[in-house]
């Protein structure tokens, strides 16, 4: 050790114990000075397969030597890489992110090493690259590595955003016993097939956009430049219209292995085995997962927020933790950012404000209680979300829809106390609790997959350049992808049906998950249904037309109507039942506002299009029209359950 630097060394995790016991907090000189901070860069820390990772490490020091004596650990594994500044790491008040060593000085100071490691065959760690599928076991080696480090006193913590949420799970599912406490940030599969992969059968495109963005930064680019130049010329816009795609002949061809995993989820339609591995099916193991105090924290426009809810419901039953569940009115990762896509919230909305201080010191408090017993001024309660809704509804200086909210703290989810009401669809195009009468009638429309409804926000993420997150109106644009001049409203497309509700005569809460059943049918051996939960603005001074607010949406794929394992595909003509699971939401509906839902078929380039032909998932190259058909009536009443919240005090 010369100068408080470290050299380059290689160290074993294989097979080594996970316990420690008696071990001493080290002695500070100054109680109140914070330590100042070293790195040793670069480690090579070995796989039980062979393979090294690359590993930084920070540690408190004294006079630019690391101290002696043992520390708790706060780890980040990451395939974005462990020096990289993320965009992310901003704050409602400092927009220049926080560089990795900045971000690891905040918790050294206050007496912890932090770690950061590259992913397996992401920039200085040996291997290859499988997305999610290495991250369980190597994560559990590393922690065999750590636990034998002269410096660590046994209690580790883990963080991160977005993928470094799903190593933190999949860690936490082979069960390091060192693993004291986890904060989960928009991520951490619950069940990938349901969530962040495929949705209602249906496949996530921004798994494509994700590779091909991801793949201009790997080795493979980095390392060839030809490739490199080949790979920037791709034009995503003119491949995704080019689809169907066929394997090997696609904008992420050039980088075979980004393909054959992207190929791999997307052609394993059925619920198998594929999808319970660790790393992707974190219900599958929360009866061994880490016993650890946890914090997961999503929004309601973020790709994970199912995944947030469902494992802090999961985890929470099986007495893990404490589990602590924190939803916002964010996009993916944008938790000190006021608006998400086009609407704002305002400045009450950031974790900043309702934490009482920037996020990650917030974050530094939570494992100080956790792995040091140091209790904060204001403990995190069990549930805190964010209701949307109740602004002025005005444009705001920077041209977004002021629609406003408010925190609330709730002791347990779903919410106590809340009524779940069938709003029902009727063929005039009404949405109301009473049903339809025997005369009502059935909506039936051409579902083109030719021509499909285009994505107008909602929970995406990593879809960049061809969607964008958030609340929009739903309406083409130059911006919004698929859709041309005039740029007409949705509700104009003859294949999307509008059920709305009268003007609401008072505030009405909806807070939870979504679901509708829905009675359909069609001419097609299969095809999709899909809805859409809408706040409707009336028209105003600065929105004459009005303003339909996306909060949350479903997909289904029909041959899984019965089951996921077992597909079917329907009889043409034939009438069937189907249900379809939306993310949760939580927005207050103004008086004077409408609910509104909007049933369709498609909603591209967020999910792919179903070619109606009962083809294999990825791999069908023609396409048909379906004639689909949505009953309303008394024997086939089609709704929706809204999780109505009675108003208080």
């Amino acid at each position: 050790m010369t100068g408080g630097r470290f050299s380059r060394r290689t160290v074993t995790g294989a097979g080594l114990a996970l316990g420690l016991t008696g071990l001493v907090e080290p002695a500070r000189a100054a109680e109140a000075e914070p330590y100042e901070v070293v790195l040793e860069s670069n480690i090579r820390v070995r796989m039980r397969d062979g393979v090294h990772l690359a590993t930084d490490v920070y540690r408190p020091a004294r006079g630019g030597r690391a101290l002696e004596g043992r520390f708790p650990a706060i780890m980040e594994r990451t395939p974005y890489g462990r020096t990289v500044t993320s965009f992310r790491n901003i704050t409602a008040t400092k927009a220049s992110p926080l560089t990795q060593r900045e971000m690891a000085e905040i918790y050294v100071r206050r007496g912890y090493a932090v770690i950061f490691q590259d992913c397996r065959g992401r920039y200085d760690s040996e291997g290859e690259f499988v997305k999610y599928l290495n991250d369980g076991q190597d994560g559990f080696d590393t922690c065999q590595w750590l636990a034998v480090q002269p410096w660590f006193d046994s209690r580790l913590g883990s963080m991160g955003l977005s993928y470094a949420a799903h190593t933190q799970v999949a860690m936490a599912c082979m069960n390091p016993g060192i693993l004291k406490s986890m904060f989960v940030d928009c991520g951490g599969f619950s069940n990938a097939y349901q969530d962040g992969i495929r949705q209602g059968g249906a496949f996530e495109l921004k798994q494509v956009t994700w590779a091909y963005n991801l793949g201009l930064e790997g080795k493979e680019a980095q390392a060839d430049p030809q490739l490199l130049k080949a790979l920037k010329t791709v034009d995503l816009k003119a491949w995704f219209a080019s689809m169907p795609w066929k394997r090997g002949h696609t904008p992420i061809s050039l980088l075979p292995g980004y393909e054959d995993y992207v190929y791999d989820q997307w052609e394993h339609g059925v619920f198998d085995g594929f999808w319970k591995q660790v790393g992707l099916y974190a219900e599958g193991f929360y009866d061994r997962f880490a016993d650890a105090a946890q914090v997961h924290m999503s929004g309601w426009y973020d790709a994970y927020s199912k995944t947030a809810v469902d494992n802090f419901v999961g985890l929470s039953k099986h007495g893990h933790g404490p589990v602590r569940l924190i939803m916002g009115p964010w996009t993916h990762g944008a938790r000190s950012t006021t608006h998400s896509g086009d609407v704002e919230f305002g400045p009450a909305s950031t974790i900043d404000a309702v934490a009482g201080q920037d996020f990650f010191h917030a974050r530094a408090d939570w494992f100080d209680e956790t792995l040091k017993g140091i209790k904060p001024a204001e403990a995190i309660p069990t549930v805190r979300l964010f209701v949307m809704g109740g602004g002025s509804g005005r444009k705001t200086a920077e041209g977004r829809l002021d629609h406003g909210g408010r925190w609330r703290s709730e002791t347990s989810w779903p919410i106590p106390g809340r009524r779940e009401t069938p709003f029902y669809l009727h063929a005039s195009g009404a949405l109301s609790p009473d049903k339809p009468g025997a005369t009502d009638g059935a909506l039936t429309y051409d579902f083109d997959p030719n021509t499909p409804v285009p994505t107008i926000g909602g929970a995406v993420t990593s879809g960049e350049p061809l969607m964008r997150p958030g609340g929009f109106d739903q309406r083409g644009g130059p911006e919004v992808y698929g859709t041309r001049a005039p740029f007409l409203p949705l509700e104009a497309r003859p294949d999307v049906l509008v059920f709305q509700t009268p003007a609401l005569a008072e505030d009405v809460e909806v807070t939870g998950e979504i679901t509708a059943h829905l009675w359909i049918a069609s001419d097609a051996p299969d095809t999709d249904f899909t809805f859409k939960l809408i706040d409707l603005y009336p028209p105003g001074e600065d929105y004459p037309a009005g303003y339909a607010l996306n909060l949350t949406d479903a997909i289904l794929r029909c041959r899984y109507r019965d089951s996921w394992t077992d597909p079917t595909m329907m009889t043409p003509g034939q009438v069937y039942r189907i249900t379809l699971e939306a993310f949760p939401t939580a927005n207050l509906f103004k008086r004077g506002h409408r609910i509104r839902l909007d049933v369709s078929s498609s909603n591209f380039p967020r999910f792919d299009v179903n070619p109606n032909t009962g083809a294999p998932e990825g791999r069908g190259l023609d396409r048909r029209i379906a004639r689909n058909t949505v009953f309303a009536d008394a024997g086939r009443p089609s709704h929706v359950i809204l999780p109505l919240i009675p108003r208080r005090g």
